[in-house]
């Protein structure tokens, strides 16, 4: 019944949660301000556009930002790739890791195609009440599948469960019915499955930043070839040697332990701060609080002697680098670099993982000082559902003896109990990404929809998206 359930889910379940409502919301302006800023960077532009230069789908998807009209599914790869190339957009931390708001990117494309070709046919359009109830579903489906179930420790990246959900609301706004919504996800269980090979050195690159647009857009892909009636496997989790389970998971089954409803979003971790790997938001924020108590002794980075990072075994497993860093993706993986920017600048910024920035040897200088150690205390907190922490101390010993205090930050800006703090500066945030590539005029006219809940949900999605589009 896992695949059926999932189904049930999309197509039946109602949310009720007006906490989910406004969140998604603030996940979507988030998500769509990081693609905007995206757009800045020449190794993000060169992957965007129609497979083959010049083609225009006729009442195609939108791409913020841009002038694309596109097929639906190559446009879920472009929304998809911007929203996720900086690293900036929402996060979820369980025994498995992962980004929800990268399914925007099939989300955004599937009901804003659907939706001018419902407006072609002098049909209705989906509105973007429909796209945010789409956007809590493929949040509860991800977070509920990576709170028990580790897809790393099978070398498996968890753009696997990108994949599942997508093809999942893909399907309910591409209007398929339940048993072509259980074919489609029993094709994104048996599909080719990325493995964390790009995230790790020394393969670290910028496949990370487009892995999950990949994923949105093969989603699409397998929910159009449902909807054609094509059939699907039943025991594409469970047959024996040939299923996931047997073949991927190690012979384990996967595990759902709650029912799905609105909890992950409700719960979601936004970057507010910086892009930065989640689990060194806080470690970040503590080096700021010590790079201020350097400044008041008349203290810089080269009277550093040792730095001391207490931390959780996850960091310890996905961040936590010595020796060369070969490109951004590698530096902004890395937890040593992103504190020991904060200690030298007191910033951490996109520009910081360029080449430009890191040649700087007082980085390298700086990074090589530092040690991380696991405290079983932040592990056992960062999987306590009641916490989910993700905790960093960090501590700095100077050349002439003496340490400073220790700073510990459990929970970053962007987590559930500092949500009330962290919203203003979301939508600041959202202000500064939507002033990188638009007019004034457009940006006034985003804005006014976005910040208001009961106008965003009901405006048609097609018109929401075409706020977005460049202008000749």
């Amino acid at each position: 019944m896992f695949l059926p359930n999932i189904a049930d889910y999309v197509l039946g379940y109602e949310i009720t949660s007006a906490l989910a409502y406004e969140t998604a919301r603030h996940c979507l302006i988030d998500a769509l301000g990081c693609a905007l800023a995206a757009l800045g960077y020449p190794a993000c532009r060169k992957l965007l556009g129609p497979i083959v230069p010049g083609t225009v789908v006729a009442n195609g998807a939108r791409v913020p930002g841009t002038q694309f009209e596109l097929d639906p599914v190559q446009a879920a790869f472009n929304i998809g790739t911007m929203i996720r190339w900086l690293d900036f957009n929402d996060c979820w931390l369980a025994a498995e890791w992962g980004h929800p708001s990268d399914n925007i990117g099939a989300i955004l494309a599937a009901a804003d195609w659907r939706s001018r070709n419902a407006i072609a046919a002098d049909k209705a359009p989906l509105t973007m009440r429909d796209v945010l109830t789409a956007m809590i579903k493929a949040h509860e489906i991800q977070g509920c599948l990576a709170l028990e179930n580790a897809f790393n420790k099978v070398g498996l990246d968890h753009v696997v469960l990108v994949k599942v959900a997508s093809t999942a609301v893909a399907g309910a706004v591409l209007d398929l019915s339940r048993d072509e919504i259980i074919n489609a996800l029993s094709h994104a269980w048996i599909d080719g499955h990325s493995l964390r090979t790009y995230r790790h050195a020394p393969n670290t690159g910028s496949r990370k930043s487009w892995a999950a647009g990949d994923a949105t857009s093969r989603a699409v892909r397998l929910a159009l070839i449902a909807k054609t009636g094509e059939m699907g496997c039943p025991s594409a989790l469970t047959a024996k040697r040939w299923g996931f389970h047997d073949t991927l998971f190690n012979g384990q089954p996967i595990v759902l332990k709650q029912p799905y409803a609105s909890y992950v979003m409700e719960n979601v971790l936004f970057k507010i701060s910086f892009p930065a790997e989640f689990h060194a938001q806080t470690a970040v924020e503590a080096a700021f609080i010590l790079r201020r108590r350097l400044e008041a002794m008349g203290k810089t980075s080269h009277d550093i002697a040792k730095v001391i990072i207490r931390t959780q075994r996850p960091c310890i497993e996905i961040i936590d680098k010595s020796g060369p860093l070969h490109n951004p993706a590698d530096r902004d993986h890395c937890i040593q670099y992103m504190v020991a920017v904060a200690l030298i600048f007191g910033r951490l910024t996109a520009e910081d993982y360029e080449d430009v920035a890191a040649a700087d040897p007082r980085i390298d200088r700086l990074r090589a000082k530092m040690i991380c150690v696991e405290d079983p205390l932040f592990t056992r907190d960062y999987y306590d559902p009641a916490k989910r922490s993700i905790a960093n101390a960090v501590s700095v010993e100077l050349n002439d003896g003496p340490r400073l205090d220790e700073v510990l930050v459990e929970y970053p800006i962007g987590h559930k109990r500092r949500r009330s703090e962290g919203l203003a500066l979301l939508e600041a945030k959202f202000r500064a990404n939507l002033a990188r590539r638009l007019p004034d005029n457009q940006q006034a006219r985003i804005l006014s929809v976005s910040l208001d809940q009961a106008s965003l949900e009901q405006m048609p999605v097609h018109e929401y998206v075409d706020l977005y589009v460049m202008r000749d």
